[in-house]
């Protein structure tokens, strides 16, 4: 039999090994566990099987998640979950340089804003104060990929992606659990819908869902428009026969339909006027914010 060399060093080398075997095997496993790395395996398996039983294309569905761009989000949803209105600064809209470049921004985009505003019976200061406050005029449009946002919150039925999300919350900023829990089952819900009408607006209009940029909430265009919005109240501006929220006739047009749609006419009450811009944005502060700026531009 042939004698084993169990000196020391040898020993020693032996450790050695093992510990750089183990450290460059966990690195490997924690990299793929990275909870904001997209295209993690098997993380929208029930969510596309979904998908596909509610009707939409399985070969399509699976091409789409099966995109190296898309993957779960646990980081950007997180914000879902301590985001303030209150803590947001508002009078910064109103402020004579905002102002002032809103009143630039009616002058540029005049024609459709008039044709809106006779169309739809909704003043062009509110349309104007409106892109204002939601993308500073169309100049800050988000940089989240939509997709992401919603598949992500439409897939917190499953506990152990709801776990995922809860870990990224940094402690001294997380609810209390059955708050999360609670807001997560509400969410969940409202983003697979979201998700739905995403992928519906994408085929509509022969868009990349995938490419789609937009607010941590799933919002997007100049206009900030949800898909379900996208989808149902969305109008073509500049008559291109496309429905395009990024294009400034087609988010101003938009953004007029959905004040008629929810019962804005000329005449109403600040009162009445305040519960149609709510269901814009379900914020006092942000609906006080909408009214200030469009007084100043009257």
């Amino acid at each position: 039999m042939k004698n084993f060399d169990l000196s020391p060093k040898f020993i020693l080398n032996v450790v050695v090994a093992l510990i750089i075997c183990f450290s460059v095997n966990f690195c490997y496993a924690q990299e793929g566990d990275a909870p904001d790395s997209p295209g993690s395996v098997n993380d929208f398996d029930l969510l596309t099987q979904r998908l596909v039983q509610d009707g939409f294309d399985q070969e399509k569905t699976q091409a789409l998640f099966g995109n190296d761009a898309v993957g779960f989000d646990p980081g950007g949803v997180s914000l879902f979950f301590i985001h303030s209105e209150s803590s947001l600064n508002y009078d910064q809209f109103s402020s004579p340089k905002s102002i002032a470049n809103a009143r630039k921004y009616m002058v540029t985009h005049k024609d459709s804003l008039d044709k809106a505003q006779e169309e739809f019976s909704v003043d062009k200061t509110i349309i104007t104060a409106i892109l204002l406050v939601e993308t500073r005029l169309g100049t800050y449009l988000g940089n989240r990929t939509v997709i992401n946002t919603l598949s992500t919150m439409a897939a917190l039925t499953e506990n152990v992606l709801a776990e995922r999300v809860w870990r990224a919350i940094s402690d001294n900023k997380r609810p209390k659990r059955a708050v999360f829990d609670k807001k997560v089952d509400q969410k969940s819900r409202w983003g697979y819908e979201e998700l739905k009408a995403l992928i519906s607006y994408a085929n509509r209009e022969g868009i990349d869902p995938v490419a789609v940029k937009g607010s941590y909430a799933g919002a997007m265009g100049i206009p900030q428009f949800m898909p379900s919005n996208a989808l149902t109240l969305a109008r073509d501006g500049n008559k291109d026969g496309k429905v395009d929220l990024f294009d400034h006739d087609d988010a101003i047009f938009s953004v007029a339909n959905y004040l008629k749609h929810h019962g804005w006419k000329s005449g109403l009450s600040r009162q009445r006027q305040h519960e149609v811009l709510f269901r814009y944005n379900h914020s006092n502060y942000y609906v006080d914010a909408l009214l200030k700026v469009s007084d100043k531009l009257k």
